[in-house]
């Protein structure tokens, strides 16, 4: 007889709704299963930096269950996210006690879809690592091997994932943060369009740059979450076409046939793995066997100016926001408060003039015009996620003080921030796997507002190129 934790770890959220909705289990059995299960692998691999239980019961006992997501237990990343009662540090010393005291638009949403939260996820602080390391909470560990990172900034709900602590959870994208992890946990990780996911109540960041979604094990599950909590409020700044069906089933839809293009030449002049580049051409021969047109397109844009502008842009709303959380806390930051490479943006933001600032916007939406207008031909656009496996441990080290080092250390994701920047939906998909058994992420980009089509080639490519039965050493 199947126990309740052994069809747990097998299903994807949306089956475990399903058990719920028929009655066959009650919500709080799921959550007491997913609470065992943190409890048990958690010690090992540090992804759920607060544990709310109690809250995730009391959610438990009310949930509509007939809600997509139906009891279906979620971890709330550590970074930007505002889940009234919950902690609300972004990894910090300087927001170490700060409690959120409202629900952000998104998180409202994800309630109404019956997701219950049982904590909150490691991120490194303020997010700006592609590896989990924040010293507040520790490293995250990659359940796949130790000694490499589970990629950044949303790291915890990646290895929480992958492990089968929760089937879904809460990412967040600046420059490739729910993509990267995605690539290097093995999981599913879909950054939407620009504008897509309201940041209510909250205006904009990054100038659109920055995304919320979701790290989740199936195509399918990635869809429904997409359709939980996407739309607008009156008054945001980007607004998607959205089409007229869901996108679950949109993504169950066979494409027609596609115009697919792919590089696996990185546009910053450094190397590529073979292992990476062979998985991404295995991609793209499926792809091809599946009847679609593939031709290569090298993108036409300087990977390292652009990766400067972009890194010349932020600090300026990084400063901003901690001059602002002063009023919060009640005192201004100091250089004790937080990490040596945060303390470093912050200065870099406060001496950026609002003119260089200004420009800097500009430049970007010049440079968003460019890679859309290169990549409008493709239905899809095939590339890596990263251009290596996983690096080691401690090697994005927040502990650098000089900032234009530390960033240009982050080569390996020259194919994540374009489309950060340019707002196209980009997904990364657990397709390849090194001689090691590594995962490694193949990145599908649409067109602005075109996550269907993401979707349903993913659908494809899931059912084509199977990995629902790789599992981690470190799992249920």
């Amino acid at each position: 007889m199947t126990t309740l934790l052994e069809t747990y770890v097998e299903k994807d959220a949306l089956a475990v709704a399903e058990l719920v909705r028929k009655g066959e289990v009650t919500p709080l059995e799921v959550v007491e299963t997913a609470i065992m299960l943190i409890e048990r692998l958690n010690p090992e691999l540090n992804a759920v930096v607060h544990r709310l239980y109690d809250m995730g019961r009391a959610t438990a006992a009310t949930v509509d269950r007939q809600a997509a997501f139906a009891g279906v237990p979620f971890l709330a990343k550590e970074l930007g996210s505002s889940w009234q009662g919950a902690p609300f540090t972004n990894s910090s010393r300087y927001l170490k006690d700060h409690v959120a005291q409202s629900d952000s638009e998104a998180v409202r949403r994800a309630k109404a879809a019956g997701l219950v939260l049982l904590g909150k996820s490691n991120a490194p602080e303020n997010g700006w690592s592609i590896s989990t390391e924040p010293k507040l909470y520790g490293a995250t560990i990659n359940p796949w091997k130790a000694g490499i990172t589970a990629g950044g900034s949303s790291g915890g709900t990646a290895a929480a994932v992958a492990s089968r602590m929760v089937p879904i959870g809460e990412a967040s994208d600046g420059a490739g943060s729910i993509r990267v992890p995605a690539s290097c946990c093995g999981i599913v990780g879909l950054k939407p369009s620009r504008g897509r996911v309201t940041l209510a109540p909250a205006g904009d960041f990054w100038y659109g740059g920055a995304y919320f979604l979701c790290h989740s094990r199936s195509v399918r599950d990635t869809a429904a979450y997409l359709d939980a909590v996407a739309g607008a409020v009156p008054g945001d700044p980007y607004t998607p076409p959205t089409p007229a069906e869901s996108w679950l089933e949109l993504s169950r839809r066979t494409p027609k046939r596609l115009r697919i293009g792919y590089t696996v030449t990185p546009a910053n002049g450094t190397p590529i793995d073979p292992e990476v580049k062979a998985a991404v051409l295995a991609t793209v021969k499926t792809l091809e066997g599946l009847g679609h047109s593939v031709e290569e397109h090298d993108m036409a844009f300087d990977g390292n100016e652009a990766w400067k502008l972009y890194t010349h842009m932020g600090p300026v709303e990084t400063a901003t926001m901690f001059e602002d959380l002063a009023g919060v806390i009640g005192r201004p930051v100091t250089k004790d408060d937080v990490e040596p490479l945060t303390w470093a943006v912050i200065e870099r933001g406060r001496s950026i003039s609002g003119v260089e600032h200004a420009r800097d916007v500009w430049k970007l939406r010049e440079l968003s015009h460019a890679i859309s207008g290169d990549l409008y031909p493709y239905d899809i656009f095939i590339t890596p996620t990263l251009t290596q496996l996983p690096r080691p441990m401690g090697y994005y080290d927040m502990s650098m003080t000089d900032l234009d080092q530390y960033n240009a250390k982050w080569t390996d994701a020259v194919f994540a921030f374009p489309f950060n920047l340019s707002g196209l939906p980009a997904i990364s998909l657990p397709l390849g796997w090194s001689a090691g058994g590594i995962p490694i992420g193949v990145q599908l980009v649409g067109r602005h507002g075109d996550e269907a089509g993401v979707l349903a080639a993913s659908t494809q490519l899931e059912q084509a190129m199977p990995w629902k039965h790789r599992r981690p050493p470190i799992s249920a």
